[in-house]
């Protein structure tokens, strides 16, 4: 019995949250190829990828062509039978090279593409790491801009004053174009970032935007993000030493007011108990002597 064969049809269909820039990318470098030999596989004509394939090897280029970001159709191929009988008169035949066949690369698991990195951008995604350190990095920004406003202010209070707005427009622009990156890389409309305003919601939302994952292969947002590097994983590590130095600050500050609280409240107290100087001027005096005995005979 002769074994099945498999072949691999694509009609240019997408998965869900893959941009088509994005498949295009990601099936040039699953083929090794370059774009413009992709571009042709979108035309909307059903193209065969591969033939006579065993049903492992057509999982497996299934497989590969989804982490693309688009879909195939498995299809059983039919064998082609034929018979010498039929052949009347032997005949030429070569080939023309079709524009819609793909490349003749083995199919591997492709290295998924990475998305430019821009901080000034409310487009791309960034990960959580790298969302940390780029928040340091502008926090630390900040501290060099406020302290220039403060020197300006000793001289001017106009100029402190507009350089002062200057840098809290940047900040809050900055930090709004990386929130929507990382609101982006867990597939999130960066609209969300209004929560940020809405009591108690806003204090919680911002430890959501560092604890959720992103998305590990690419979403509508586009493709993910590069490898962490060592100064960034250097850097997001930094914020577990900034929280633990703050926890110990503000235990030793509340520590401090409430031993003043506990001070200013037993002075408060002395200050309220009664004293009886009188008394005790009386108890320190010696005593008044006694009163000499009258003779009533003589009076």
């Amino acid at each position: 019995m002769a074994e099945t064969h498999f072949k691999i049809v694509f009609e240019g269909h997408l998965r869900n949250g893959v941009d088509i820039e994005t498949a295009k990318l990601n099936l040039a470098g699953l083929f090794k190829s370059d774009a413009s030999a992709v571009e042709k596989l979108f035309d909307g004509r059903p193209v065969v990828l591969k033939r006579g394939l065993s049903h492992e090897q057509a999982l497996h280029y299934l497989d590969a062509l989804n982490d693309a970001g688009v879909e195939a159709a498995l299809e059983i191929e039919t064998p082609i039978i034929l018979s010498l009988d039929e052949i009347d008169t032997p005949t030429t035949y070569r080939a023309e090279p079709s524009p819609y066949a793909p490349p003749n690369a083995a199919v591997i698991p492709a290295a998924p593409g990475f998305s430019e990195l821009k901080v000034f951008t409310v487009q791309g995604r960034i990960g959580r790491l790298r969302y940390l350190a780029w928040s340091l990095v502008l926090m630390g920004a900040v501290s060099i801009f406020a302290g220039i406003c403060a020197g300006l202010m000793t001289s001017s209070l106009i100029a402190g004053g507009l350089f002062a707005t200057i840098a809290v427009v940047g900040f809050l622009i900055v930090s709004i174009q990386i929130g929507a990156q990382r609101l982006h890389d867990a597939g999130w409309s960066a609209w969300l970032l209004l929560l940020n305003l809405v009591p108690v919601v806003g204090s919680l939302f911002p430890i959501l935007m560092v604890v959720v994952p992103g998305n590990p292969g690419p979403n509508q947002y586009g493709a993910p993000q590069p490898p962490n590097t060592k100064a960034v994983k250097v850097l997001a590590c930094m914020w577990v030493l900034i929280v633990a130095l703050g926890m110990v600050g503000y235990f030793v500050g509340g520590l401090g007011l409430f031993e003043d609280e506990v001070q200013t409240t037993a002075n408060e107290y002395e200050n309220i108990l009664p004293y009886d100087d009188d008394n005790d001027s009386d108890a320190s005096q010696p005593a008044d002597r006694a009163s000499p005995p009258v003779d009533y005979k003589d009076q």
